[in-house]
């Protein structure tokens, strides 16, 4: 959810280089899952250590991949017509009721798990 100004210089630096023609729905998706495996690779075989402490360690690279994908995720939902604000808005009363504080707080089950 990037403010207009720059969501327009994103889209702009995609016009220069002509990269619309790329920038398919699915390609975007499988750049999302890549970026997504890339931002996790950062974690992996972490566990021996804080998370804080791996985070410290490389924050920048995990901007970097954040950036990668929220990048990615702005070119997809302004190219299929998504305001990705009110997909989030939706999506949060729906899991609103599918999580009712009483039953789902303190707790990682899923909905169905109830």
């Amino acid at each position: 959810m990037l403010s207009s100004e720059l969501m327009e210089r994103l889209l702009e630096f995609r016009r220069e280089r002509e990269w619309e023609q790329f920038h398919t729905p699915r390609n975007l998706a499988a750049a999302l899952s890549v970026e997504a495996a890339e931002l996790l690779e950062h974690f992996i075989w972490a566990s021996d250590a804080p998370e804080e402490a791996v985070v410290a360690q490389k924050k920048r690279a995990i901007g970097a991949e954040l950036a990668d994908i929220a990048m990615y995720l702005s070119y997809l939902a302004h190219d299929l017509g998504i305001d990705l604000e009110s997909a989030v808005r939706d999506k949060m009363t729906v899991n609103a009721e599918r999580y009712p504080v009483e039953k789902a707080k303190g707790s990682s089950k899923k909905y169905s798990e109830f």
